[in-house]
Parts: structure tokens; sequence; C-alpha cells
């Protein structure tokens, strides 16, 4: 069975480029300002007050898990005021040891874990723009125990520890946005797996997206009437069905084009154009730029990452 959230993820490929363990003890707060990328944070113990602007204030808790789609300004703190430290993460240096905050000596009052995506993929906005800006995990048994195994690692200096954090992270985001509390979405694309019929037509268009499809084929699909489908659709998801198909079809078409060996009239059959030219205008149309020139321009980037590592 084809899982939109699963080929969304695998297609942008993520990993965690930055990650360290933060610690707070007695008066401390901290406030970061607004960064961009996808960023998490776990509560390995302890607790503390975490407030993300535009959203209400929560207290996060050991085995919380939190995911912010694309990391605004936030503050950090314990329970007694204080003006927080600014922090701008983009000029951060990277971290090796524990980050502590507050008194220096003694036990911490919490202890966290946490960081930052980057993506294989350029197509960091579809994801964004698929999910809240903020998703709050807790008491998922699972995601505690990945909590712990993360906060384990991130305290050895093992051969192998940049690598296993990394796929713990990897595991991490996966298991947050399945758990995300459906009640609390936000329209986006896990609202819309929320709903048994809208969740339906998403996985037909995932999973025959070379398929001409319609809005009244994909109604018929879920047992709808065109008009209720389509409305239900765009208040799940946040756009409209046809918008979102054309989304995905490009966000698979330039995963194709980067391979850099696939002929344009293969590219545009597999994802349901009729012909290479029907592909090119609506790919420019929609990239800002032709297929052939996307296709070099990645080729470019790919090598010049090689290059760097």
């Amino acid at each position: 069975m084809i899982d939109p959230l699963s080929e969304v993820v695998q297609l942008l490929r993520p990993r965690a480029v930055f990650s360290k363990a933060v610690s707070g003890a007695g008066r401390w707060g901290v406030r970061y300002s607004p960064f961009g990328q996808p960023g998490f944070c776990a509560v390995i113990e302890g607790r503390c007050r975490f407030a993300v602007d535009g959203e209400a204030p929560i207290t996060l808790e050991e085995g919380d898990f939190v995911l912010l789609s694309a990391t605004p300004a936030f503050t950090m703190s314990g329970f007694v005021p204080v003006t927080p430290k600014l922090i701008d993460p983009h000029a951060a240096a990277p971290a090796t040891d524990e980050i502590r905050h507050g008194h220096s000596d003694g036990p911490p009052d919490v202890r966290l874990f946490g960081g930052y995506f980057a993506f294989g993929s350029p197509d960091t906005a579809l994801l964004v723009s698929l999910l809240p800006a903020m998703i709050h995990v807790r008491g998922v048994p699972r995601l505690t125990l990945l909590v712990r195994l993360l906060g384990e690692e991130a305290g050895r200096q093992d051969i192998g520890r940049d690598l296993i954090l990394a796929r713990l992270v990897e595991i991490l985001l996966v298991e947050a946005l399945r758990a995300a509390p459906a009640g609390d979405l936000a329209p986006g694309l896990l609202r819309g797996l929320a709903d048994p019929r809208i969740s339906h037509a998403l996985r037909q268009m995932h999973g025959n997206v070379e398929r001409a499809w319609t809005v009244s084929e994909l109604a018929r699909e879920t047992g709808m009437s065109r008009s209720a489908f389509f409305d239900r659709f765009a208040f799940s998801v946040g756009i409209r069905p046809m918008e979102y198909l054309l989304g995905w079809r490009m966000a698979v078409a330039k995963d194709l084009l980067r391979g850099g060996n696939i002929a344009l009239d293969e590219v545009a059959r597999r994802i349901g154009y009729g012909s290479a030219s029907t592909f090119s205008t609506a790919f420019s149309r929609h990239v800002g730029q032709s297929p052939g020139r996307f296709m070099r321009a990645s080729g470019t980037t790919e090598q010049a990452l090689r290059s760097a590592s």
C-alpha cells in the first residue's frame, strides 16, 4: 500500500546536519532568532518552559518531542522569570560538548537534545507547506524510547556515533509526524491522512501519479460528490486537489531529473503528461526554469557536494 507520508519524507532525504545537547539549571532562559530550517527538540530528562512565536507557551517534560517545520523565533527557559539571553542560530558555533545555561554547578533541571534538518532534495518547501508550524508529541512509548536512545548515544564518543545519531533523528522525524495528535492539526498532509476519505484520495494520487486524474475521478474513488470532495480536500490539506497533485508530480519530476540519465519523454510519461513538450511547459511554469536547465544545475550541485565530502 502506498504511504504518501513515507514517500514525501523519502523524496526529501532528511538528515540531521547539526545537533547538540543542552541543559539548564536555576535561573536561565535563551531566546533564539528565526532560523527557517526544520528543527527538533527531544527532552531527555526534567522539564522546562517552551514558547514559540505564534504558538501558546507549553511545558516540555521528559520524553516529549517537538518538531518545528520552519523554526521561527522561540524562547526556552526555566520556571523562574528571567531576561533571556539572545542567540543567533546562524552565527552559533557547532558545539561538541553539552551546552549549559544557568548555574554551571550541580545537576541540571532539564536536559535536551536538539538540532535541525537539512534535505538532500531542494523541495524543503514541500514538506514545510504540508506540516503544522509546531508538532508537540507526548506519551508515545516508541518516541520515549527513541528519545532515551538519542540521549544515551549523544553522551557517548564511540565510533559511528554521528551516523547513529543521524539515523535516530530520521526515525524520530517519521515517528513524530505519524504520532501528531490529529485533533490539533492545522490543514496539511497529516490532517488529510487522518481523514479516511481524503487519505484514500492521497494514496491514489501517489500510487498512480501517471494517471490523468480529474477532481471528478478522485471524488468517485472516495464515494463523494465532486463539490463535497473538493471542499473537504481543500479544508483538510489546505490546497485544492489538482494543486496538490501538480506539486507532487513536479517533486517527483525533479527527483527523476536529478539523476541526469532519463529522457524527458520518459519523465513526462511517469508523472502523467502526454508529451515532453507539455511537461516542459508545465515544469518551467511551476519551477521557474526548464527541465534541461534544472537537470544541469542539479548535476553541478551534486558534483560540488561530492567534492566537499
